[in-house]
């Protein structure tokens, strides 16, 4: 098994694991290996027929409409204000 030694670590982060790891009853080795596990897992990406399954999924054919054209509108407005033109 590959070993991982990290130096430097600072002080807050070295008391933030070992809180961490204590709320979740592990040791901070274990903490710390699940932190970089979970974080190498975050980096595989959806393709667009998994990503749309789990909106079908998320939203159960109840999708919301709209949704763009109101973000959009919000921030032209925004941008309208920020320039001082009215929207």
């Amino acid at each position: 098994m590959p070993i991982l030694n990290i130096r430097n670590l600072p002080p807050q982060v070295h008391k933030a694991l070992r809180v961490r790891a204590a709320r979740a009853g592990r040791s901070m080795e274990a903490e710390a290996r699940e932190i970089l596990a979970a974080a190498c897992r975050a980096d595989e990406r959806l393709t667009a027929a998994e990503m749309q399954a789990w909106v079908d999924r998320r939203f159960a054919g109840d999708r919301p409409r709209g949704v763009v054209d109101e973000l959009l509108a919000q921030r032209r407005a925004e941008a309208a204000r920020e320039t001082g033109d009215q929207p």
